[in-house]
């Protein structure tokens, strides 16, 4: 059986808005967790509103053990969030989406034995490609203005990535709005009581970054995690996997449409090497 075309757009979809996370995230003053609670209760409600509105329901009594596989991941990608905006001020969004996609690699390698899936010579070539593009967009920072707590954020956010994709991976009957939901409830829960417990929910907020909140919440939140948590259970993790790069690519080419930042040579040879890598995995 060939590849879900529909699934991959969607994918692709997915991590575009993704990769605009870093420049919304700019534009508000407030810390790092404060600005993930805010995008995920928004992201929350919003999808939980258009999903039991539609008369949808979590299929828990017919799928418990998926029910709680999807929970899990979505706890896995709350610690995601924390870590990896905490990342973005010590480290930057570059380095940091070097540490974070070091994860879809670990996932592909570990493949055969996680997920019985086939892990071709061109596939292994194509990660090789990808992440020798991702190394050349990235790591031009790696050896300036670092941050011990900095890179050990981006680490555990590469790690609470694998966890999302494994776990996603176990839940084949929980898909489209039924799995973006219990994923978000799942990160609700650790973002939450992380907040309450450090500052019992009091979160004061600037009137000028309303607009970057909602955006955050509703398209790259809402909108971006439908696209990818409905997408996963119909991809091999390879295709994920070498896919995933094109969150990164995208945030360096918004960075300069938007933020007037520019590419070096090197940077581009690098979005060429992960374009090129992507397409090479794809090949059996």
């Amino acid at each position: 059986m060939g590849l879900n075309k529909k699934a991959l757009f969607k994918f692709l979809c997915s991590v575009v808005l993704l990769g605009l996370n870093g420049i919304m995230a700019s534009h508000i003053a407030l810390t790092s967790y404060e600005i993930v609670f805010l995008r995920n209760l928004i992201g929350l409600v919003l999808l939980a509103a258009v999903f039991f509105a539609g008369k949808g329901r979590i299929h828990i009594k017919e799928y418990r053990r998926e029910v709680i596989f999807v929970g899990l991941s979505g706890m896995a990608m709350g610690l995601n969030w924390m870590f990896l905006f905490e990342a973005y001020k010590h480290i930057g969004v570059s380095l940091s989406s070097l540490l974070v996609y070091c994860a879809p690699v670990t996932v592909a390698m570990l493949s055969p034995i996680l997920f019985k899936e086939k892990l071709t010579l061109f596939k292994i070539a194509g990660f090789v490609i990808v992440f020798s593009g991702v190394v050349m967009i990235n790591g031009e920072i790696a050896a300036s203005d670092g941050s011990i707590w900095g890179m050990f954020c981006g680490i555990m956010s590469a790690v609470a990535y694998f966890c999302i994709i494994v776990f996603n991976k176990q839940a084949k009957n929980i898909r489209g709005m039924e799995n973006a939901v219990v994923q978000l409830i799942g990160c609700f829960i650790v973002i939450a009581a992380f907040l309450g417990a450090r500052q019992l929910f009091v979160i004061h907020i600037p009137p000028e970054a309303w607009p970057w909140i909602l955006e955050l919440g509703v398209v790259n939140t809402g909108v971006a995690c439908y696209l990818y948590f409905s997408s996963l259970p119909e991809l091999p993790v390879q295709t994920i996997s070498a896919f995933s790069y094109v969150e990164p690519l995208s945030a360096v080419f918004f960075a300069a449409l938007l933020l007037g930042e520019k590419m070096t040579v090197i940077q581009i040879i690098g979005a060429v090497c992960i374009i090129g890598g992507a397409m090479i995995a794809q090949r059996t």
